[in-house]
């Protein structure tokens, strides 16, 4: 990422001069992590501003429970699975055991960029069940429900999603609510907003007295997140500021949203580091039923708890650093990873791993 070197001075001098007193600040968004590490960002905060990682990658805080039922339904005969490529290699609950492995066992798994891919798939091998494994936050939600609008329009039959679809909104309060959570403020994901809106964040200062900002990508444009946080906090100020205009309106995209509902609800969901939350997960409505993979290919799997070593659910609430895991860079590396947080391309391990030192 390239720097305009005038900019960032200044608004470093600005944050400088605000940090008077400890700050801790929280991205959730896997994007901003990368993009922070990426741009050493983190390096040039003055002794008083710390940056954490939040919930905000998708494929980090989708339980291990979960991946073992993927991992047990790959094995299928007649059913090909369809995802992100991220997800190959996220382990379950047993270390080692992934996507990638039972491919190589001779489980049909393909990797695809959309829903939308995954549904050629199907309509290209009629003889195949196709199932798409939707991660996401509302960002990915809409092009999910419009991938099984079009099959149902199309009566592709042969294709269903398992829907490991979030809410980031029930997830920051359920984080905030802990009686561990100790953060000032939240920059806000931008992606998300696009979808939601401000008024999707509106939340964190009214009803928690914590301010928040709404951030683009490049790294003058969080530098300014960074900065507004810190202003709002040395004048003992909570508002929500939205930094990324171009993108996101006070009401999201109406559009999208609307696609979303038609054939998504909530539901008490699993995650990783924060357990069982009311209304924060998406399922399919009863209606589109023929298109729900877990109930078409319905699997029951041993639970087991997590890997004991792996803190991905510690890095996940801001409650540690990646690098204040006894495993990173050692036993748990992109090559050989424990946990979903050194896999994902959006993961703050991945992130501290590839670009530590900058």
């Amino acid at each position: 990422m390239l720097w305009n070197k005038g900019q960032r001075d200044r608004l470093l001098g600005e944050i400088g001069t605000r940090a008077q007193k400890p700050m801790k600040l929280m991205e959730v968004c896997g994007s901003h992590t990368m993009a922070i590490a990426k741009s050493g960002i983190k390096s040039l905060m003055p002794e008083n501003v710390s940056l954490l990682s939040g919930p905000g990658c998708p494929v980090c805080v989708t339980p291990a429970e979960d991946i073992d039922r993927i991992l047990a339904l790959a094995m299928e005969p007649g059913l090909t699975i369809a995802s992100y490529g991220d997800m190959l290699r996220v382990p379950g609950s047993v270390p080692g055991d992934s996507l990638q492995r039972r491919r190589a066992l001779g489980a049909r798994v393909e990797v695809v960029y959309s829903a939308m891919d995954a549904l050629e798939l199907a309509a290209a091998a009629p003889e195949r069940e196709v199932l798409f494994l939707a991660v996401g936050f509302e960002t990915t939600a809409p092009g999910t429900a419009a991938a099984v609008l079009e099959a149902r329009e199309r009566g592709i039959r042969n294709f269903s999603i398992f829907s490991l679809l979030k809410s980031v909104e029930p997830a920051l309060r359920s984080l905030i609510a802990r009686e561990d959570f100790n953060i000032q403020g939240f920059i806000c994901p931008g992606h998300v907003a696009s979808i939601i809106g401000e008024q999707g964040f509106r939340f964190i200062p009214e009803e928690y007295g914590l301010p928040g900002v709404i951030a683009g990508f490049e790294p003058e444009e969080i530098l300014l997140a960074i900065c507004r946080l810190t202003g709002q906090l040395a004048r003992g100020e909570a508002r929500l500021e939205n930094c990324y205009k171009r993108a996101v309106r006070p009401e999201g995209n109406p559009l999208a949203r609307a696609v979303m509902d038609s054939c998504l609800q909530l539901r008490r969901d699993s995650w990783r580091g924060l357990g069982e939350i009311e209304n924060s997960g998406f399922k399919l409505r009863e209606e589109f039923a023929d298109f729900d993979g877990e109930r078409k290919f319905p699997v029951e799997v041993e639970l087991r708890s997590d890997c004991a070593v792996c803190r991905c659910g510690d890095v996940i609430c801001g409650r540690i650093r990646p690098e204040d895991c006894p495993m990173f860079g050692g036993g748990c590396t992109p090559e050989d990873p424990l946990g979903p947080c050194m896999v994902s391309s959006e993961g703050a391990c991945a992130a501290e791993y590839k670009y530590r030192g900058l």
